[in-house]
């Protein structure tokens, strides 16, 4: 956690003298850290994915769950960094379009679980 603190105030530093007289070239300082620190937490991703594959193991039937909790964290990931982003450059429709999208998304990836709870309700 130091280590992408540091990055990211690094970056800030780095963009700020060049807001005002080169802000394309502050965007890209702040980009090139976002990225950096997204292949950080993407480094990490395979101890917290491979725990998830244990646990989805025992669970057996219901290890559809899990494939779609897994696919709703990434969907909320991708939609947040990408927003963030378009609105850092000074695209904040464009990042909100981002954002509806991926709520979209998460809706139409959660239906199987929305499906099995409707039928659990009505067959009581």
């Amino acid at each position: 956690m130091f280590k992408v603190a540091i990055i990211g105030v690094m970056a800030v530093f780095l963009a700020l003298p060049l807001k005002k007289e080169k802000p394309e070239f502050s965007m890209l300082i702040i980009l090139c850290s976002c990225l950096i620190i997204l292949g950080l937490a993407l480094s990490r991703l395979g101890e917290i994915i491979s725990f998830i594959r244990k646990v989805s193991g025992y669970l057996g039937d219901s290890s559809l769950y899990i494939d779609v909790l897994l696919k709703i964290i990434g969907i909320t990931y991708v939609a947040e960094f990408s927003s963030n982003i378009c609105r850092d450059a000074g695209y904040g429709a464009a990042g909100n379009q981002i954002e509806f999208f991926g709520r979209l998304m998460i809706l139409a990836v959660s239906m199987p679980i929305l499906m099995t709870l409707i039928e659990t309700i009505t067959s009581l």
